[in-house]
């Protein structure tokens, strides 16, 4: 385990809304991996949380940064300030993101009351990387609300539901997606389901019709996922899916559901890291650990450094 390399912005610092100061903690998020001084703001981020984080997810070319455009501008017009990470593939020679999703998001580059940034999938299959996570604790921290796009990389990508609040899963008429979502474990990923190009017609019905269906097949857990037929570049059924979104939001504040969700997504970025790490034997290893009361982010130093020791390895 390392000291920090540098000096890290605090918390009070950081929700001031100054984008320069949320870019240099974003940026330590990769130079400071590691450290105590990184994890001990994440974890202060995590206990301050206010935003509600939507993530929309859904096979490329379905039109999400269309609609997260949309919905950054609707966000806006409201007088609400959002924060925006676009996840993007990987470049295979320097890892970092191909900023395709970013570059299709309009904002004006004055508005302090919006920050997007893109950020890398790097080699996780399932669409977030750690660094994303990161990033979102932090947004989540400063801004009313987080918007996470997904790379959009199909049946493999359920990482958006360790760090949204709400997943929308975007469909798209006449592409043969429906057929996907009969498969198992698909329909379990989203709170609310968009039709996307619904200006389509006939297309957009049939589409709607073949969720809808295959909504029948999947298991409750007290919240059926409506479906909304959105046009975004013609703002028609926004009204809709924000609706939509809200009512889950009001789902989530009952019975507490939604520090329930936040405390299962940590222990499941925990886990992750782990048997990113040191295999399916140091997870093992790690749940037997007898750990002091602390946040996400300390805890996975400590359980990382426990095993390093053991192995011999630098922490």
């Amino acid at each position: 385990m390392r000291a920090a390399a540098s000096a890290l912005p605090t918390l009070s610092a950081l929700t001031t809304g100054d984008k320069r100061v949320l870019a240099r903690a974003l940026a330590a998020i990769e130079t400071d991996a590691g450290s105590k001084a990184l994890a001990a703001l994440l974890d202060a981020a995590c206990a301050a949380a206010r935003a509600h984080v939507l993530g929309l997810t859904g096979p490329p070319g379905v039109g999400k940064s269309t609609l997260a455009s949309a919905l950054v501008t609707r966000a806006r017009a409201r007088g609400e300030t959002i924060g925006v990470i676009a996840v993007d593939p990987s470049s295979r020679r320097t890892g970092g993101a191909l900023l395709g999703d970013r570059a299709r998001i309009t904002t004006d580059p004055n508005d302090t009351g919006v920050f997007i940034r893109s950020m890398a999938a790097r080699d996780r299959l399932g669409g977030l990387s750690n660094e994303t996570i990161a990033a979102m604790v932090l947004m989540r921290a400063i801004y009313d609300r987080v918007l996470i796009e997904s790379v959009g990389i199909g049946q493999s990508e359920a990482d958006i539901s360790f760090a949204a609040d709400t997943v929308v899963l975007c469909v798209q008429p006449g592409s043969g997606d429906s057929l996907q979502f009969m498969k198992a474990g698909v329909m379990e990923l989203p709170e609310v389901i968009a039709v996307t190009k619904a200006d389509m017609g006939a297309a957009a019905l049939r589409a709607r019709s073949d969720v809808e269906g295959a909504l029948s097949l999947a298991s409750e857990h007290g919240w059926r996922a409506p479906v909304v037929a959105v046009a975004a570049t013609r703002t028609e059924g926004l009204d809709d899916l924000e609706a939509a979104i809200s009512r889950h939001r009001e789902f989530l504040g009952e019975h507490d559901r939604l520090a329930q969700r936040r405390d299962a997504q940590e222990r499941s970025w925990i886990e992750e890291t782990i048997r990113a790490r040191f295999g399916t034997d140091g997870l093992a290893a790690a749940r037997r650990l007898a750990l002091p009361a602390t946040g996400a982010f300390t805890k996975e130093l400590l359980i990382a450094g426990d095993l390093s020791r053991r192995l011999g390895a630098p922490a």
